[in-house]
């Protein structure tokens, strides 16, 4: 499965430790406190293109908007078409969450 190349004890901690964050606030602490400034950016930046992707925007207006580069854009759309199926299901439950309220 192809999980399974980043399965493992240490994988399962971090899951779990953000599996126990109850907002926001704690997100930004625990990030802060794991990532760096500009790990947590690209992170933020990969799932940002993959959201302009599932809205159908072009290569070029992602790249003038999120500032991405080609290579990073065509690596999320390969992990959207191709992937374990993360990026559709947060983005799904994202969309709903905001069509609530």
């Amino acid at each position: 499965m192809q999980l399974d190349k980043i399965r493992g004890p240490q994988t399962d901690q971090l899951f779990e430790a953000i599996l126990q964050l109850k907002n926001i606030e704690e997100c930004y602490e625990l990030f802060d406190d794991l990532c760096t400034i500009s790990e947590i950016q690209s992170l933020a930046q990969r799932l940002e293109v993959a959201q302009m992707l599932n809205s159908r925007k072009t290569y070029e207006t992602i790249q003038l908007e999120t500032g991405a580069s080609t290579a990073t854009i065509s690596r999320v759309r390969r992990c959207v078409d191709y992937g374990s199926g993360g990026y559709k299901k947060i983005l799904n439950r994202l969309n709903e969450e905001r069509e609530e309220l």
